[in-house]
């Protein structure tokens, strides 16, 4: 059964084309939607537009062609990609064409949908259990006053603030479960980064997208992390607290502060789990950390292989032999360690790619795998990192790949560890 292609007309109506098949996105290749590539549009999923997006679809020859008007309705059409829940992954991107002048895409992880028999698929793969992350839990109707009561309640705490901040109007979900007590916690502790990342979603240069967020512009006390932190974790329910948000730069950086933060912490809250999201390229900082008591940390990465890792996360004063011994020294401490993977179809599934990550995997000892979709223009990424000359596997075989090395999990999320 064949999959149809999806667009959108001017006034925002959805079509399915009478003719042109489904088409999608790995790397700079257009390719055919087939039943592989697909699932139901999962629940949650948000369908947008591409902004200045062509659609693209394949003729019933075969041949890729650019759809230039609606056979409905007069005036332009655009291509439509699907925003993905939590706990998927994205298998394929949406196939389109921009004007060259165009500025970058917004930073979304827009993903390839396709139509049949009047039904919505999206090129995805289901991960991980999303419960926790399920929207019906967040923003509900007693946030504002969860806050308010929070912030009347440690009211010189500029964390709590900024928490405060992010949970109203950035709608982010790890700040939000420090007002209601439960699973995941963010707690920013760093203003600085020592890295440049290309899909930064706290600070972009002027060459890129506005960022979404911005970062803190303060250093936290220990006192003001405690008060913040040691709440949450008495709470029970899996509880974490999770340094190195998206509104923060490098928290190892910190390294200081987080010490002493976890020592106050440890003397009030013997469970739940301390976690760390780093570039780990700070070796000195990270162990230092790690031994004062750090339980779970997770590591951001888009290559193990040197050239594409500097040209998209541009490190200052450290490269990936770093970062490899970051993790080969969490891992000896005992802190249950991940990959936070940056993936992108056409990309980390080349074979390439997928060697020199199991590679890592088998040389740290590294715990879990966290499938992360990377939000960012393929245009504008494509155009910054070097070419690739391996095979394209996909990415399911990619995650089977990683399936089958003994010991390791593969996922989207953290894990309470303690």
């Amino acid at each position: 059964m064949l999959y149809r292609l999806v667009f959108a007309g001017n006034n925002g109506q959805l079509y399915d084309h009478h003719s042109l098949r489904a088409a999608g996105r790995t790397g700079d290749r257009f390719v055919e939607l087939t039943g592989d590539d697909l699932e139901k549009l999962p629940a949650g999923a948000s369908l947008v537009l591409v902004p200045g997006g062509k659609p693209v679809g394949i003729t019933s020859s075969g041949r890729f062609t650019l759809l230039r008007s609606n056979p409905w309705q007069e005036g332009p059409v655009w291509a439509v990609g699907a925003l993905l829940p939590q706990g998927f992954t994205r298998v394929l991107l949406p196939a389109y064409s921009r004007d060259k002048g165009d500025q970058p895409l917004p930073l979304f992880g827009y993903t390839a949908v396709a139509c049949r028999d009047g039904e919505l698929y999206a090129a995805a793969r289901a991960t991980d259990n999303p419960r926790r992350w399920d929207p019906a839990f967040y923003d509900t109707d007693d946030l504002p006053a969860l806050v308010k009561q929070k912030l009347e309640s440690c009211p010189d705490n500029r964390i709590l603030r900024q928490l405060a901040h992010c949970s109203l109007d950035y709608h982010c979900y790890t700040a939000q479960n420090i007002f209601y007590g439960r699973w995941e916690g963010g707690i920013p502790v760093s203003q600085l980064c020592n890295s440049g990342c290309l899909g930064c979603i706290s600070l972009q240069s002027s060459e890129c997208c506005p960022s979404p967020q911005s970062r803190i512009n303060f250093t936290p006390t220990p006192e003001e992390v405690a008060e913040a932190a040691t709440p949450h974790l008495q709470s029970g329910e899996g509880a974490i607290i999770s340094f190195g948000q998206g509104c923060e730069g490098e928290p190892s950086l910190a390294a200081r502060t987080l010490v002493r933060s976890i020592e106050k912490i440890r003397a009030s809250a013997g469970l739940g789990t301390i976690n760390m999201n780093s570039n780990a390229g700070y070796t000195d900082s990270v162990a230092e950390i790690c031994r004062a008591g750090l339980d779970a940390i997770r590591v951001s990465m888009i290559s193990a292989r040197e050239d594409t890792y500097n040209a998209y996360h541009r490190p200052s004063g450290f490269g990936l032999s770093d970062v490899r011994r970051s993790i080969k020294c969490a891992v000896s401490s005992g802190v249950y360690t991940s990959l936070n993977l940056l993936v992108f179809p056409g990309l980390t599934d080349r074979e390439e790619e997928v060697e020199a990550i199991l590679n890592l995997v088998r040389d740290t000892g590294i715990n879990l795998i966290q499938l992360r979709n990377l939000n960012i223009d393929p245009d504008f990424l494509l155009k910054k990192l070097p070419a690739g000359s391996g095979n394209i596997i996909g990415i399911p075989e990619m995650v089977e790949s990683m399936l089958e090395v003994p010991g390791l999990a593969v996922g989207n999320f953290s894990k309470p560890v303690r």
